[in-house]
């Protein structure tokens, strides 16, 4: 292929070094990337992605852009607010390279259309926040023999490799077993520094560029943790595990599974509803609540589970913190005759501490359903929401 002028000028400096070159742009040009999320990570490897010169970018993902992403998405503005973020994301990966071209899928990755959607890829990029996501990405991309450049991230701590199957080992091989439900908390409920998926997005573009021109030693067999914290980078050798379920000598998942029940977050749509129903109370019955026992004199204990620098940010009034990671050893501040409401973020947290206390002997217990944030929506229009 053939280069105009002005993309020998966009490409110049790339061109010049002995490591690229014209075949290696022309590479870079005939290439076909897929980035799973247009989020933190999705954001700064989509821009240089683009910027490098990539000729198809893909791009799926299923959520609008929220003004809470823009402390570390920068793929979108203030003013995409509410829009669908491959949609943000196309208009302007075009501004940064308007030779690139980007299909986007507005969808969510699942077991129904991961194959076909990784087929139509060389490179895939995982940006995904979430357990079940991870291991399908990962099955598939070793179904398919196709590279998958991870990244992960979590408040001042973020990691990158690669897991290519044909060349070393996969995700399985690292984590074969996903943690307990609940228990690693997402970036919505633990926080992360908005710099830091700047820093390890541009690590995966940089390694799918590696990739796609065939130059370097690329992050196969080797997991790069950065904390930003401190400033400091090691590396930790990852061996391929000859009894990995899926990429191991003797495979025992061939095929994709229900990777929701994998992970422990489906136990059926009846025993989940049974769950939700014996903890969870609307906002609307608490705050009805509230207000009966304020003009009757009668208490009832809100009890607020997650940690002091979100108390510091909202609470509803009255509520006594006792972050959940203190709650075992705090319960005597509590009283088992009380009725205790305990409420967090968006409900996880809260329903983790109702459990606790009943297996305490509080019987008087139950969680607020959708935590703080749905009670600002729903109750009390004038606080903040995070």
């Amino acid at each position: 292929m053939s280069f105009t002028n002005q993309e020998i000028l966009r490409y110049s400096r790339h061109l010049i070094m002995p490591e690229v070159g014209m075949e290696g742009q022309e590479k870079l040009s005939r290439a076909r990337v897929l980035l799973i999320g247009a989020g933190g990570l999705g954001s700064p490897a989509a821009l240089y992605l683009a910027a490098a010169g990539v000729g198809t970018l893909g791009i799926v993902d299923f959520d609008v852009v929220d003004l809470s992403n823009l402390q570390r998405q920068i793929l979108h503005g203030t003013e995409k607010v509410g829009v669908p973020k491959v949609e943000s994301a196309r208009e302007r990966i075009a501004s940064v390279n308007p030779h690139v071209k980007v299909e986007v899928h507005k969808t969510q990755v699942s077991s129904q259309n991961v194959m076909e959607l990784f087929g139509r890829y060389d490179v895939i990029v995982d940006g995904t926040d979430n357990f079940p996501t991870r291991y399908l990405t990962n099955d598939a991309s070793v179904f398919l023999k196709k590279p998958l450049v991870y990244g992960s991230i979590f408040r001042f701590e973020g990691q990158a490799t690669i897991f290519d199957a044909t060349r070393g080992p996969c995700y399985r091989c690292l984590f074969p077993e996903p943690p307990p439900p609940g228990l690693v908390p997402s970036c919505a409920e633990g926080g992360v520094l908005g710099i830091l998926p700047g820093a390890i997005g541009v690590i995966q573009a940089t390694e799918a560029v590696k990739l796609i021109i065939g130059k370097g030693e690329p992050l196969i067999g080797r997991l790069l943790l950065y904390d930003a914290l401190a400033m400091r980078f090691r590396e930790v050798k990852i061996q391929k595990d000859p009894s990995c379920p899926v990429c191991g000598k003797n495979p025992t998942v061939t095929k994709l599974i229900d990777y929701e029940a994998f992970c422990g977050l489906r136990r059926g749509d009846e025993e989940a509803a049974a769950g939700a129903s014996r903890w969870d109370i609307e906002p609307k019955v608490v705050a009805e609540q509230l207000r009966m026992r304020k003009s009757d004199g009668r208490s009832l204990v809100l009890l607020d589970v997650r940690e002091p620098q979100e108390y510091e940010i909202v609470r509803i009034d009255g509520a006594k913190l006792i972050p959940l990671g203190m709650l075992t050893t705090r319960v005597n501040e509590l009283d088992t005759a009380d009725e205790i409401i305990t409420y967090c973020h968006h409900g996880m947290r809260s329903r983790e501490a109702a459990m606790i206390l009943d297996r305490f002997g509080f019987k008087r217990v139950k969680s607020l359903r959708g935590g703080i944030n749905l009670w600002a929506e729903q109750i009390d229009q004038s606080l903040p929401r995070y």
